[in-house]
């Protein structure tokens, strides 16, 4: 029992501190940002495939160098391969005999012209006994085993075939082709860049806008708490004066009506405040129902962004993403236009290669892997006619690029004009927030007049509710202006190429 209460006095202990680590996560401008691009599905697809451009360019650099291939090989074959037919073979393998039957078969021809009977048969007698006897001269031996050799050169084991060979190729002219190739993969990873720098660009910008919404909808819920209170006090100044006799029940209505709109207002305030809240949440990669706090959040007048200086044109267009994808597009195509004007060109290469089989056709079809043949030389590669082909793919890479120029220049045009636009916007977000500003000073005064004046009665109800309006809508305008500056800001940040770091 002592020990249940001890680990219940734990949990209490522990309990507080666990409920203090759930508070609320307070979040910056440039933490948003950092989530964002950190989280952001669309763009890890665009750095992988800036990843991938930078791959392509490490595959065009390798053409550069030697291109070293190995190929083995085994054939088996069920007949064997005889270079003579059977009849030869065993003329061949007994040609010795042959000679030796032939030499004695000689010899014996010469006895049989002897006219002496006698003397002719002593004759084959003693060519009997030589040829029998053990001691003499062997011809027939040597001679078989000659055959024999050459019988079984003539007749190669190549029921099991292994061959295997390397080969060198080296490039020596290609018509340029490996250098533009090499070119135009650089290009493409710059590319990959620059739209990767687009596609960061529009999720910073969304991140701004959700942020600063927020601080909007923040801002304009405090307003309808403190324009909800003010009414709600000026309600029970009514209800006395109406007690006194100096207010009518018209009076105490409007005012009750005006009372329940400012907490309609505040209640709608509040649930518009959470759902941007979870928007920024699904744009930074947090859950929806994560509590947030921005630290711009509790203002209470929006900070004035700072832009740098104002830039020219041409480093607009040196700045934007877009620009710089379209430049780099017309370039590409340019050197894809050489390529296939490559192709039309000879070529040369050199190429060298080593190959070995088993049987050993450099040696007499043995069985083993001994010695092989070194082989060199160059290959050119002249093409003559393809019905045009590569005339019309030259053509029409060239017009690609011209088309990507002529979209480089509308580009251009319209960023112009766009920075333009964004410039003077930006002008009259500035004038509305100082308009903003003395209207809100101008309505606080209004308000305190009509207070002092509707408290001490000389003022009626509906002239003290419209100061009260009048303070809500200038507020409310001043909160607005603030947010449009920085939201025109951020839109031309992102016009002249400044919004990345």
């Amino acid at each position: 029992m002592t020990s249940c209460r001890k680990t219940f006095a734990a949990l209490l202990l522990i309990l507080p501190a666990a409920l203090a680590t759930a508070q609320p996560r307070t979040l910056t401008l440039e933490d948003c940002r950092q989530m964002a691009v950190e989280e952001s599905r669309v763009l890890d697809q665009a750095r992988i495939q800036k990843e991938m451009a930078g791959y392509d360019r490490k595959i065009a650099m390798a053409n550069y160098f030697p291109k070293v291939t190995a190929t083995g090989a085994y054939i088996y074959n069920n007949r064997d391969v005889n270079l003579i037919s059977e009849e030869q073979s065993q003329r061949l393998t007994s040609a010795g005999t042959a000679l030796d039957n032939a030499f004695w078969d000689a010899l014996k021809g010469r006895v049989d012209v002897v006219e002496n009977a006698t003397l002719r048969q002593m004759a084959l007698d003693a060519l009997a006994q030589m040829q029998a006897s053990p001691n003499r001269l062997d011809i027939a031996s040597p001679i078989n085993a000659i055959g024999q050799e050459v019988d079984a050169a003539l007749h190669p084991d190549l029921h099991n075939i292994w061959a295997g060979t390397v080969v060198v190729e080296q490039p020596v002219f290609v018509g340029g082709k490996i250098i533009y190739s090499n070119q135009m993969a650089r290009l493409a990873e710059q590319l990959a860049q620059s739209k990767y720098e687009m596609t960061e660009s529009d999720i910073l910008l969304d991140v701004d806008q959700a942020y600063w919404q927020i601080v909007s909808v923040a801002g304009k819920k405090r307003l309808a708490e403190s324009y909800a209170g003010l009414l709600h006090h000026l309600e029970e100044d009514v209800n006395h004066a109406m007690e006194a006799g100096v207010a009518t029940e018209a009076d105490a209505l409007q005012v009750k009506v005006k009372a329940n709109e400012a907490d309609m207002m505040l209640t709608k305030a509040s649930n518009g405040l959470v759902l941007a809240k979870m928007l920024l949440c699904q744009r930074i990669g947090l859950p929806l129902d994560t509590e947030i706090i921005l630290a711009d959040e509790s203002l209470d007048a929006i900070p004035a962004p700072s832009l740098p200086a104002r830039k020219s044109l041409e480093d607009i267009y040196a700045s934007r993403p877009e620009t710089r994808s379209l430049e780099l597009a017309e370039k590409i195509f340019d050197k894809k236009a050489k390529v296939v004007r490559a192709d039309m060109l000879p070529t040369v290469a050199l190429m060298g290669a080593y190959t070995m089989t088993n049987p050993n056709v450099y040696n007499g079809f043995q069985n083993n892997w001994q010695g092989g043949n070194l082989s060199a030389g160059v290959v050119v590669k002249i093409p003559i006619v393809h019905g045009g082909e590569g005339i019309f793919k030259y053509k029409k890479a060239k017009a690609e690029a011209r088309l990507y120029e002529d979209q480089l220049a509308d580009a251009k045009a319209l960023i112009g004009l766009q920075v333009t636009q964004q410039r003077k916007l930006m002008d009259e977000a500035r004038q509305k927030v100082e308009k903003a500003l003395s209207n809100m000073d101008l309505a606080e005064e209004n308000l305190r007049m009509a207070t002092i004046g509707h408290e001490a009665g000389v003022i009626p109800t509906s002239t003290a509710l419209a100061a009260h309006t009048a303070w809500l809508s200038a507020h409310s305008e001043c909160i607005d202006a603030g947010i449009e500056l920085q939201m025109t800001a951020s839109t031309l940040l992102k016009a002249e190429g400044s919004y990345l770091k």
